[in-house]
């Protein structure tokens, strides 16, 4: 431990069960010297184990409804008063497309789905921050972060609706990132992280075969859910002062690959095997 958090306050959103990254990156924090309040919606609240994790951490769980400008106002509120001051970072790791659930298409969107997963996985991350922001809940050099993927700029067919709110949380944490960098010098940011074995992403179709891909791709391969975490904490930290407005790619090196020798080694066995049938 480094105690890079010595202090500081802080809240993280989305913790479901010990495989996601919230929960990780809470344990991460606290280990760190940070004081934190959890918070999920309370249908995954009772879907998941935070209690569990409140335990551990000696924080305070405060249902919230990301989407409820109402229930975000109450937890900031309940947070700054629950750790003694204005906070110092946030993480928001949520997001929901119903139409994967439903097992929908892409060419075949619900669109009362679509908008339900849209202000659950990106829309939600602006009333958030405009919460923040208007209460001044925020101390200087404080910092925010959202969890996206690298859909937002590429086709990854079954990840569905998913890929269009991620790209739009992105435009999100620049563009508010702005305002909230020069009137009250907080960093936004979001994290474009690797496909990562936790509960809701193990849900997407085909994730096995795309992990396993994606691992054959990456120079170092994928970055887990406690890599992610310790990135965040380094985002987090007065290390990274003048870090905002970025989309930071966490993923061993996949967004910069175009081929791998193991991807293509693959790919020629798969050939040689078609046209030599045994």
């Amino acid at each position: 431990m480094y105690n890079l958090l010595k202090g500081k306050r802080g809240i993280i959103f989305g913790a479901l069960d010990s495989k996601s990254i919230a929960w990780i990156t809470a344990e991460r924090a606290v280990e760190e010297g940070a004081s934190i309040v959890l918070t999920n919606a309370p249908v995954a609240m009772r879907m998941g184990t935070i209690n569990e994790l409140a335990e551990k951490t000696g924080a305070q769980v405060i249902p919230c409804d990301a989407t409820n400008v109402e229930d975000l106002e109450e937890l900031i509120d309940s947070a700054v008063k629950i750790l003694g001051g204005k906070l110092d970072f946030v993480l928001h790791s949520i997001g929901m497309s119903v139409n994967v659930r439903k097992g929908l298409h892409y060419t075949e969107e619900d669109y009362d789905y679509t908008q339900k997963g849209w202000d659950v996985s990106a829309l939600s991350f602006h009333k958030l921050m405009s919460v923040l922001y208007k209460k001044d809940a925020m101390n200087e050099w404080g910092s925010i972060i959202a969890l996206t993927y690298m859909a937002a700029q590429r086709v990854f067919p079954d990840y569905n609706d998913m890929a269009d709110n991620k790209a739009y949380l992105e435009s999100i944490a620049r563009s508010f990132g702005y305002f909230f960098g020069r009137d009250k010098k907080v960093r936004v940011n979001t994290i474009s992280q690797s496909p990562t074995v936790t509960t809701a992403g193990s849900g997407v179709k085909g994730f096995g075969g795309f992990f396993a891909f994606a691992e054959k791709m990456s120079p170092l391969g994928n970055a887990t859910a406690l890599d992610c975490a310790n990135y965040s904490i380094t985002l987090f930290s007065d290390l990274t002062r003048k870090v905002t407005l970025q989309n930071l790619f966490h993923d061993g090196g996949f967004s910069n690959m175009g081929i791998s020798d193991a991807i293509m080694d693959d790919f020629m066995e798969s050939q040689h095997n078609e046209q030599n049938p045994s």
